[in-house]
């Protein structure tokens, strides 16, 4: 199979162009199971804040046809904070995307779709979908929309009008692929598209992504893009690995220093003890034995 040109650095370089949006469509039709079109791409957060996020993490915001924000973003290395991060931006788009003084009708349908190159959280998918319901505390129902707001919004749930949540674990998918959404992650996890695919933009990925189809220069750049990613990916697994070699060294070191005082509490347990037992057979009183030695009358009553 032919190798094409990564979906981060295709994000940067080459789906800015309307020309290429079929292959933006064609992931987000896949995804959200409805056709999207994009009527163009908006002012999203920039990317390049420091030299680590230029190739850690790239992000753009379109919107469809429909008038919807979807915020697409791609993170290479671990943050741990990275569901948060998905809030804030879901949130500010939110809050930037509606003029002060307009009613809370506008407010704008937001998809966050977060693609994610290393382990976020603990689950055995690879693609996770969240969205907002209310559900009743007692009768265990579903809140639902009047039939007005239905007409009004023109939705049929209450979710449907917050902002949604995509995570697709690229490089938690082993399989073959075998559905068009698993011929997408398989693509975005490996370079390669699988050779019968039939998934929306994936035609377009063979047509204007292949790797042949860059200059000299380009090409360049794209393999110093590739070499950072590793690069960086390197350096924080290496500090990692240093972190788990000196908490392992504490720990061996605060294990030998408390089986020493282990061992000292032990030792002055059984001198008190031994101390107690002259003492109970010279025939003082228990009250006077806890008093010398500092064993309670409990355990004084067991010897």
């Amino acid at each position: 199979m032919e190798s094409y040109i990564r979906f981060d650095w295709a994000m940067k370089r080459l789906l800015r162009n309307k020309a290429n949006y079929a292959v933006l469509e064609g992931l987000l039709t896949t995804l959200l199971e409805e056709k999207v079109t994009i009527q163009k791409l908006l002012e999203s957060e920039s990317n390049q804040e420091d030299e680590f996020d230029k190739y850690n993490r790239v992000d753009m915001l379109a919107e469809n046809s429909k008038g919807e924000l979807v915020l697409i973003e791609i993170q290479n290395n671990n943050e741990y904070a990275y569901f948060q991060r998905m809030l804030f931006g879901a949130s500010k788009l939110v809050t930037e995307y509606i003029n002060r003084g307009q009613g809370y009708d506008k407010v704008r349908k937001v998809y966050s779709i977060n693609i994610v190159y290393f382990s976020l959280g603990h689950g055995k998918d690879f693609v996770y979908h969240g969205k907002t319901e209310f559900v009743g505390i007692h009768e265990g129902d579903v809140l639902e929309l009047s039939p007005f707001q239905k007409q009004t919004f023109k939705v049929d749930k209450v979710s449907q009008l917050y902002p949604e949540y995509y995570i697709l674990k690229v490089n938690d998918f082993n399989r073959v692929a075998k559905t068009p959404l698993e011929e997408w992650i398989y693509y975005l996890n490996t370079g390669n598209v699988p050779e019968n695919a039939t998934a929306p933009g994936l035609d377009a990925v063979k047509e204007r992504l292949k790797l042949d189809h860059m200059s000299r220069e380009e090409l360049n750049a794209y393999y110093k893009h590739l070499d950072n990613i590793v690069i960086l990916r390197d350096n924080i697994e290496t500090e990692r690995a240093e972190g788990r070699a000196e908490g392992r060294a504490e720990g061996r070191a605060e294990g030998r220093a408390e089986g020493r005082a282990e061992g000292r509490a032990e030792g002055r347990a059984e001198t008190q003890t031994a101390i107690a037992r002259n003492l109970k057979s010279l025939g003082m009183s228990n009250e006077q034995i806890a008093a010398a030695t500092g064993l309670t009358e409990e355990e004084i009553n067991k010897l």
